[in-house]
């Protein structure tokens, strides 16, 4: 006999044997869609009838400590999940739909170590990255839409750091996404009162070298990274933003004045997938990036026109087609 968790672990196996992010369940009023996030695209997995699906949503939701009798509030849990001898990481999401609900599920190895180098697909961006994290104060910033790499850029960022010099390091994440070895990584929780703006002001307390902002969400946390890099510590953190100079015109938004952003803001980095293609197939993924820094950082807090060697998405996408990164 079939059960649901053998259910769920053959579904998890085939998911993370094809590589996949994130799966999704969308549920109708017969039957439940799957779907696999693979490279950044949505692929149908299989059709499975309703019945069968919230026995299988039961089953993840206590798993990962949901309230299974609540289906009209939206919820989010953690599972850890052993396989080929490896830890991933699971974040479930429910959302109601039509008197049903929807369940995401992304999936992250937490034992893979990623290189650098093989996240940029240009080696002199990944050069300009190294450079500005060799600043001692101020904000760096990584922004893009939801699953461009920010984060995992940073994860790679901090674990290179440390190898290469011992920073006292502490990170604020909701949630933490992966746990990394030799830093301090605190687990923001606001329904207990562990918001951002809380644990930006502990971490100050403790000593840091490096502070790592999982994501500038509101103003005040915007406030605070800003105010933590005139206290002398290197903050770096993720913004959502459509491009590099569109980052400069959010913060303003959040009140951030220009005379911080002068004095405080090291560089922004705008991350897009550049899907790798290999005989007509994506193979994997890299990152491009806007890179803004010095003089064209200044000119754009300072809304004048950047004035030299400032490369577009759109620029960086035709120099990766001209060198056969695709077609």
């Amino acid at each position: 006999m079939i059960t649901a968790r053998s259910y769920s672990a053959e579904l998890l196996n085939i998911a993370l044997d094809q590589n996949a992010s994130d799966i999704h369940f969308c549920p109708s009023p017969t039957d439940v869609k799957i779907y696999f996030r693979i490279h950044g695209k949505r692929v149908f997995y299989l059709q499975m009838p309703l019945n069968i699906y919230q026995t299988l949503l039961n089953h993840f939701k206590f798993s990962a400590g949901m309230d299974i009798g609540e289906s009209r509030q939206p919820q989010d849990g953690a599972i850890t999940y052993e396989y080929n001898q490896r830890i991933v990481s699971l974040r479930l999401s429910t959302l109601p739909v039509s008197g049903l609900e929807s369940l995401a599920i992304r999936l992250l190895p937490q034992n893979e170590r990623i290189s650098l180098n093989k996240l940029f697909l240009f080696p002199y961006q990944l050069s300009s990255v190294k450079e500005w994290i060799s600043n001692q104060s101020g904000v760096i910033l990584f922004t893009g839409a939801t699953g461009s790499g920010k984060t995992t850029t940073l994860y790679a960022l901090l674990q290179t750091l440390l190898e290469e010099q011992s920073y006292q390091t502490i990170t604020l994440e909701d949630p933490v996404e992966k746990e990394l070895q030799n830093l301090l990584q605190v687990q923001v929780n606001e329904n207990s009162g562990v918001t951002y703006q809380a644990g930006l002001k502990a971490a100050l307390r403790h000593d840091p070298d490096i502070i790592m902002v999982g994501e500038i969400r509101d103003q005040k946390t915007a406030q605070f990274v800003f105010h933590a890099a005139y206290t002398g510590h290197l903050v770096l953190s993720t913004l959502h933003a459509k491009n590099a100079i569109g980052t400069i015109y959010r913060l303003k938004e959040m009140g951030i004045k220009q005379s911080d952003l002068e004095q405080n803001l090291i560089a922004v980095a705008a991350l897009e997938l550049f899907p790798i293609l290999i005989q007509n197939k994506i193979s994997s993924r890299a990152a491009i990036l806007e890179l803004l820094d010095g003089t064209n950082l200044m000119e754009v807090i300072q809304c004048k026109k950047v004035s030299k060697n400032y490369q577009t998405f759109e620029q960086l996408k035709r120099k990766a087609v001209a060198y056969g990164f695709s077609k």
